[in-house]
């Protein structure tokens, strides 16, 4: 990119992919930056190399744009003053944690900086948020205990992320939460800080994830989601004690909500209905004909004929709806 473009198109990367914010430098004609970003299914990863910078996250800043977020940032060269709420650090191979939804200050001090940032949204950390908040803008030490732990697998996440496939990006991303939390409750000094109820809704994020993530696996039992989950079958059910639907109904609804979707695509006309249904997870075609017409109020078939006549009846406002029951960048 031509150096004169290149500060503008960083600026407008991290005001995109992180979140906005007023950046300044005392070079812009010799400026550099290097940006990869990571998507993690509920969590994301942003990897920024650049050269020195000042950041400021105004009350303005907050009103244009809140990803609603807790930042953990990882750095692994150079070193970056970080300032939010009464705390000031400087942070050079180590961790700290900001919050989006408050102002904030930073600065680059020397040379170019590389930080690996965590984007966790508020409303998926299974942690007290007033008691998360006392962290912010305080150094945490990246060279021992579950600092370590978490500082070296965003690292190794930043170089071999690229090389993976979408479906393992997301349960790497569910691992990448894992210990970010875990890290966070350790700072606490309570490991086990996630309520019990709290710590049981980050679980049925997770199984329910993995769930929608593997809907054409027919062995997908409750049994084998236990397992994979390392809880008990009991636990399991009991995560979804509360639900509308039993685990066995969310699958077989998911299931039977994706062959729908195919169905009504006029690309699958060609496709017979059984291999529509084997594809998502239905070993047999008379049983999946029978729960679909249980759920839509006709076969499969019935359903694929009458589509384009819902589409017509849709554009003059009658109702045929069947029964229901990564972005990189250098400069």
């Amino acid at each position: 990119m031509a150096s004169a473009e290149r500060f503008e198109w960083f600026c407008d990367e991290v005001s995109s992919h992180v979140m906005p914010v007023s950046l300044s430098t005392s070079h812009p004609s010799d400026f550099h930056a290097d940006v990869a970003d990571l998507e993690l299914g509920s969590v994301r990863l942003s990897a920024l190399t650049f050269s020195p910078v000042l950041s400021r996250r105004t009350p303005a800043h907050v009103r244009r744009g809140d990803p609603e977020q807790f930042q953990l940032a990882l750095v692994t060269r150079g070193a970056f003053r970080v300032a939010q709420r009464s705390h000031e650090s400087l942070v050079a191979g180590d961790m700290v944690l900001t919050d989006t939804s408050r102002p904030s200050e930073g600065a680059s001090i020397d040379g170019q900086s590389t930080v690996a940032i965590l984007q966790v949204p508020r409303s998926i950390l299974p942690l007290r948020h007033d008691k998360v908040e006392g962290l912010l803008g305080q150094r945490i030490r990246g060279d021992r205990g579950t600092g370590a732990i978490l500082g070296g697998f965003l690292s190794t996440l930043v170089a071999q992320g690229p090389s993976c496939q979408p479906t393992e990006l997301v349960s790497v991303g569910s691992v990448a939460l894992e210990l970010a939390t875990a890290c966070l409750a350790q700072q606490l000094g309570t490991p086990d800080a996630a309520p019990a109820e709290v710590r049981a809704q980050e679980m049925l994020q997770r199984v329910t994830r993995f769930i929608e993530n593997n809907l054409g696996n027919p062995d997908l039992t409750p049994q084998a989601i236990a397992d994979r989950h390392n809880i008990s079958l009991r636990s399991l059910y009991s995560l979804f004690s509360d639900q509308p639907v039993s685990v066995a109904a969310y699958i077989r609804q998911g299931r039977l909500e994706r062959a729908r979707a195919e169905l009504g695509r006029p690309e699958s006309g060609g496709h017979p209905v059984q291999t529509i249904a084997v594809r998502w997870g239905f070993s047999s075609a008379t049983a999946f004909s029978r729960m679909f017409r249980d759920v839509y109020g006709m076969t499969p078939s019935e359903y694929r004929a009458a589509v384009p006549r819902c589409e017509v009846a849709r554009s003059v406002e009658e109702s045929c709806t069947p029964r229901t029951a990564r972005t990189t960048g250098r400069a």
